[in-house]
């Protein structure tokens, strides 16, 4: 997806309200959607949640989660992309948490994309591990660019579970 505003479209053709739940790209996403006029109807909230205390205290991400799969976790992801939609009024959200410069646990430019939908009391999420090369600036600004283009695929994968899981939350 080129253009955002298309983005935007797509969000308020089907409905949508987003929220994201930024960790490498610190409100990128968000920060991306507010240039688009309409942006309003269609974007609920933005999380820049950076410590693992705000990701346990804000979007409820469990400290075993952190502590087994790490910070940069596909499982991290999904716990702050589920969050954020019990956080919010939201239907869709997207989240990230990586490394946007090399660090003693991970490579630069690892980035961890969970996307969570809900209809009613059904939740179901799906993630994705992503590697970008470039400097810090660079790798947070592709991390958010590709958050947001992805959401059309990524919802179209969501309804097909939706579909498929009945009762509890399935990531």
């Amino acid at each position: 997806m080129q253009d955002l505003a298309e983005l935007v479209d797509f969000l308020a053709d089907k409905e949508l309200r987003l929220t994201t739940a930024e960790s490498c790209t610190c409100g990128l996403m968000a920060s991306l959607l507010g240039d688009v006029p309409g942006c309003g109807q269609v974007l609920d909230s933005g999380f820049v949640i950076y410590s693992p205390e705000a990701k346990q205290g804000l979007l409820q991400v469990s400290p075993e989660t952190i502590e087994t799969y790490g910070l940069t976790s596909e499982e991290v992801a999904s716990e702050m992309a589920l969050g954020a939609l019990q956080a919010s009024v939201a239907d869709i959200a997207v989240a990230n948490t990586g490394v946007a410069d090399d660090s003693e646990e991970d490579a630069g430019g690892t980035q961890c994309y969970a996307y969570a939908l809900k209809d009613g009391e059904q939740r179901v999420c799906i993630s994705e591990t992503v590697k970008f090369e470039g400097s810090r600036v660079e790798v947070r600004k592709q991390a958010a660019r590709h958050g947001l283009d992805q959401l059309p695929g990524k919802y179209r994968q969501l309804i097909q579970r939706l579909e498929k899981v009945k009762g509890s939350d399935l990531c």
